[in-house]
């Protein structure tokens, strides 16, 4: 049984979603992504009127002193898959770390698609696992909070990017990045329930909402794993 946490966010950029797309191949780098160390495309086609991509990134991220027993801060490789389809206009991408997967796996499928006002909805769902034994829920708290982190560096990263190539844009650019309740642990561990005390009525609902978060957890996995999957027969197909 995969034991993993999962954490969704969405955001909204004040620009269209060709802008966006055009921007995301140029997105690094930025001040906000210094991390980002390289950066290299190691295959791209069109089949079916759709564009797919394959990448790897180099990157790095500091470690808690705790966590030096398992990493070394070496350069962690990524592979990013993506899919451009320009008659739904969406752009979905599913990126895996290569290395390191036993102590952190960290899967992550986002989603950028055309709202109906203009502007572009991005939506990411991150999945952490690891299999070090005794630590694996530290090491996956410790891998949402990081991913937290990123997310709000992404965004602020990209639309640094959007503002240097489109500055001519009517919109203000200021996206809203806005984590939705999904976070929580496949092995039934779920997320903090309030710690106030309450009548029978408001314990109910807090049991109610722990089993919910537990439903969504598991349902949010099965998601990101038929998607995964799909992804991967897809870049398949010619490989």
């Amino acid at each position: 049984m995969v034991t993993a946490s999962q954490y969704t966010t969405e955001t909204v950029f004040d620009y269209s979603w060709k802008q966006v797309v055009q921007a995301y191949w140029n997105r690094y780098p930025n001040p906000s992504s210094t991390h980002v160390l390289t950066e290299d495309t190691i295959k791209r086609e069109v089949r079916d009127g759709k564009l797919y991509s394959r990448r790897l990134f180099s990157k790095t991220n500091p470690v808690p002193k705790w966590g030096k027993r398992f990493y070394n801060n070496a350069p962690v490789r990524i592979i990013e898959d993506s899919i451009l389809d320009p008659k739904k206009k969406t752009l979905v991408t599913f990126t895996r770390n290569i290395g390191f997967k036993k102590i952190m796996k960290v899967d992550e499928i986002v989603e950028y698609s055309e709202q109906k006002d203009g502007r572009t909805l991005a939506v990411r769902r991150a999945y952490v696992s690891s299999q070090v034994f005794g630590f694996s829920r530290a090491i996956r708290v410790f891998g949402i909070e990081r991913f937290k982190s990123n997310c709000n560096k992404a965004v602020s990263g990209f639309n640094y990017v959007l503002r240097n190539m489109f500055p001519g844009n009517a919109a203000t650019a200021n996206a809203n990045n806005t984590a939705t309740n999904t976070i929580g642990v496949t092995d039934g561990i779920a997320n903090e329930a309030p710690t106030t005390a309450g009548t029978n009525q408001m314990q109910q609902a807090t049991t109610n909402k722990t089993e919910a978060l537990k439903m969504a957890s598991k349902s949010g996995y099965e998601y990101f794993k038929n998607h995964a999957i799909k992804l991967a027969q897809l870049f398949s197909i010619k490989n």
